[in-house]
């Protein structure tokens, strides 16, 4: 089952010639997750071959520009291409306004509806058959919030020949068991899912923080998870800079990870002052090795967890 993160926008405030404002998408089967909507969002999904018309599912962090003026155009590109299917825009306090805001006073005609849901505390947001989204408080100078993305465990591995030896004919019984039922034979007998069954195997989590000084909150909030996409909006020698407008540093990021015990983390909402990014790889991987930078239209494969 593929998951893909697809980075469509990395910069932090303004844009540059190479980084559009900050947007994460993550495509699921037929869904997709937008991570804020920086200016232009739309634009980058065209360019990144994603489309407009599946299932979507919007997370804002916080009521900040860079993070939710591409919301507007997206919305009105999403109407003149007669998306039909609605969508769904998660977001603090002052989302619901917002979003009516644009619809009252921008004139198109929107073809789908749009629910806003406002998150006002921590907890599961989203409950899905296959996957939940949870939500987390940043520490930034408005309510920011983190989403975790995580997948439910999946069945174990089956072995057929367990179940042959346990006398289970081939066919839909075998199915029942590896959707977790147990199933009675004729003779009486009762085979249940462990009989035939590794143990589950656990799910994929993506974290996505949105602007925060290093948090020892968000650290436990994205424990395990394999990919932490965390901002790092100045670079050391701007320490006391971040600090001032509850930002981090690469280092800062890299702490959180290391915390956490992420698979992988991914540096991202980088100033425009920063053309070299060697200098923020270098300084987080002082702390934690397994880090890259974000670019615009870098693309992540997570792979299944098989333990």
């Amino acid at each position: 089952m593929n998951l893909r993160i697809v980075f469509l926008g990395t910069a932090a405030s303004i844009p540059t010639s190479e980084r559009a404002l900050i947007s994460v998408a993550v495509q699921r089967k037929g869904e997709l997750f937008l991570f804020d909507c920086g200016e232009g969002v739309q634009r980058q999904m065209i360019k990144a071959k994603i489309g407009f018309n599946r299932k979507t599912k919007i997370f804002l962090t916080h009521m900040h520009g860079d993070h939710v003026l591409g919301l507007p155009g997206l919305l009105q590109t999403m109407s003149l291409l007669g998306r039909d299917k609605p969508l769904e825009a998660f977001g603090p306090l002052g989302t619901e306004a917002f979003i009516d805001a644009i619809i009252r006073t921008v004139r198109f005609s929107l073809t789908f509806p749009v629910e806003a849901i406002e998150v006002k505390d921590e907890r599961v947001i989203c409950q899905e058959k296959e996957y939940e989204v949870r939500s987390a408080w940043a520490e930034h100078s408005v309510p920011s919030l983190a989403y975790a993305l995580v997948e439910k465990p999946r069945p174990g591995r089956f072995h057929p020949e367990l179940a042959v030896s346990h006398g289970v004919p081939k066919g839909p019984l075998w199915s029942r068991l590896q959707q977790g039922d147990d199933v009675r034979l004729p003779d009486g007998r009762v085979i249940k899912p462990q009989d035939v069954l590794d143990p589950p195997r656990p799910g994929r989590k993506i974290v996505y923080v949105g602007d925060t000084k290093p948090s020892e909150s968000i650290a436990k909030f994205a424990k395990g998870a394999d990919v932490l996409i965390h901002e790092a909006t100045f670079a050391e020698d701007l320490a006391d800079r971040a600090e001032e407008d509850l930002h981090s540093t690469p280092t800062g990021a890299a702490i959180v990870a290391k915390k956490a015990r992420a698979g992988l983390l991914v540096l991202t909402h980088i100033s425009a002052r920063y053309g070299d990014m060697s200098v923020l790889l270098e300084e987080a991987r002082k702390v934690f090795a397994n880090v890259v930078v974000a670019e615009d239209f870098m693309k992540l494969d997570v792979p299944l967890r098989e333990s």
